[in-house]
């Protein structure tokens, strides 16, 4: 969930992995993978998606996006039309259209573990600022910047926003946003691991230091595998592709996995494979090849 920031560039051609098994199951990030840097999805990887599809590859859209930042990609969903939004936090049906997303799944961040979590991080990180992401609501402390190009529900301290009887105490928190205004965010990152332990997975995916927070064991990987364990899919059959920290754990999952030429050097290291940037629509570039090889 990210303005696209380029990372690394890179201009080598896919690296294919040793060994695969024919895959059944397509996950793909969007932003600065997908997407293009403008975030349009272009013709040529609208083509392949649908290519894929047609030759009975499910595709789910992998993002750290929430719901109602879908509207990119309703218009491309095929077959079940299903995504996994926040980072893992929920599965939604996008059939529905712009405006109405279904909530299939969700796997909330319990406000005293989001609480505790946001009083931590500030102990060891001072300045640091949250906003609140919830199945509906979006709320934020008065200091955290306009980073989202939306209004916020409510205007309030974290502790307020994360109280039993806080705003929008009838849904679900999905995650927590932690900005910090002069920290690295690799550092930022570490610093908040340590502070956070278990009480919350942390990861990142923008290119300044914004931290999401989720439920412990939330992560893309792990509702995926869900995902995959409802349709009789294992991991070998699965190609994943990403290029942010958020990414890291579902491409080590995936059978096949893609780092984009655009990633961030610890998606390099994770994926087993490689293909070009975004702009260069990689995705397309390495499902083009993968559906040549099935005839």
């Amino acid at each position: 969930m990210r303005k696209n920031g380029r990372v690394t560039s890179a201009t080598r051609q896919p690296e294919t992995p040793a060994a695969a098994v024919p895959p059944r199951l397509i996950a793909t990030d969007l932003d600065g993978t997908l997407l293009r840097d403008d975030h349009s999805v272009s013709p040529r990887t609208v083509a392949a998606l649908a290519a894929a599809e047609e030759a009975g590859i499910e595709v789910f859209f992998v993002t750290g996006r929430p719901a109602r930042w879908m509207d990119v990609v309703s218009d491309h969903v095929h077959g079940h039309g299903l995504a996994i939004c926040g980072n893992g936090a929920a599965v939604v049906d996008l059939h529905g259209g712009p405006g109405a997303h279904r909530f299939v799944k969700t796997r909330e961040l319990a406000r005293q573990n989001a609480l505790d979590a946001a009083l931590l991080l500030r102990q060891a990180a001072p300045g640091t600022v949250y906003a609140v992401e919830q199945t509906y609501g979006f709320y934020q402390e008065p200091d955290y910047p306009k980073l989202h190009m939306e209004i916020p529900d409510n205007l309030a301290p974290a502790e307020e926003l994360l109280a039993p009887d806080g705003p929008g105490a009838r849904e679900p928190v999905l995650k927590i946003l932690a900005y910090h205004p002069t920290l690295d965010p690799d550092a930022f990152l570490t610093l908040a691991r340590l502070a956070i332990a278990d009480r919350a997975n942390v990861t990142r995916s923008s290119p300044s230091a914004l931290l999401e927070l989720s439920g412990p064991g939330v992560s893309k990987a792990s509702t995926l595998a869900l995902c995959c364990a409802e349709r009789g899919i294992s991991h070998e059959e699965v190609v994943a592709f990403g290029d942010m920290p958020n990414d890291v754990e579902m491409l080590t999952w995936a059978g096949q996995s893609y780092a984009m030429g655009n990633a961030h050097p610890d998606v390099l290291a994770a994926a087993s494979g490689r293909t070009v940037a975004n702009n260069d629509d990689g995705v397309a570039v390495v499902i083009e090849r993968m559906l040549a090889e099935r005839v």
